[in-house]
């Protein structure tokens, strides 16, 4: 799995997750033993920019805004979607493969998350979330723990985390413009 490979999508529905922590981002707490991200920015106002918020988190829109190409058995808001994210090239990219944990799909607040697969350069979960607060403002919020996992991303240390940080503002980023319509 990884580098010069394509997986499939639907050929990982039974894997098992590289974490024990399964749903763990929705713990007040994240488990000890991994690096964390928190972090919320106000993305817009109202529910207009609530919904476009929503349908970008649901629609895949920040990974692709981070310049990954997604391949997906499903949508993001179904528990078990397998999505395979490939950077680089298409045949000597990099594969980055995750399931679907849980999503909240209505209410003032919804999101999901994914977790690792055998293959990922990390270990861990990733939590995305769109808030609808009562006196207007849309929050977007992100939470992670995670460790490097594979041989490579170990040995590429400082530069894999740099590479975390910029996909965590590309998304912030995309989910903002999105919000903005």
């Amino acid at each position: 799995m990884g580098i010069l490979r394509v997986l499939h999508p639907a050929d990982l529905g039974g894997v098992p997750f590289t974490y024990a922590e399964v749903g763990a981002t929705r713990d007040a707490e994240l488990p000890a033993g991994y690096q964390h991200v928190e972090r919320s920015v106000v993305v817009g106002s109202g529910p207009e920019a609530f919904e476009r918020a929503v349908a970008a988190v649901f629609d895949w829109r920040m990974q692709r805004a981070v310049g990954l190409r997604v391949r997906a058995t499903g949508p993001a808001s179904e528990p078990g979607t397998v999505v395979v994210l490939t950077a680089g090239l298409p045949r000597p990219g990099y594969d980055i493969p995750c399931r679907v944990v849980w999503a909240q799909t209505s209410g003032d607040e919804r999101g999901f998350a994914y977790g690792t697969l055998p293959g990922h350069p990390e270990s861990g979960e990733e939590a995305f979330l769109v808030r609808l607060e009562p006196a207007g403002d849309v929050v977007f919020s992100l939470r992670v723990f995670a460790r490097l996992a594979s041989p490579l991303a170990r040995l590429g240390g400082p530069v894999s985390t740099a590479v975390q940080r910029l996909a965590t503002a590309r998304y912030l980023t995309a989910v903002g413009q999105a919000a903005r319509g």
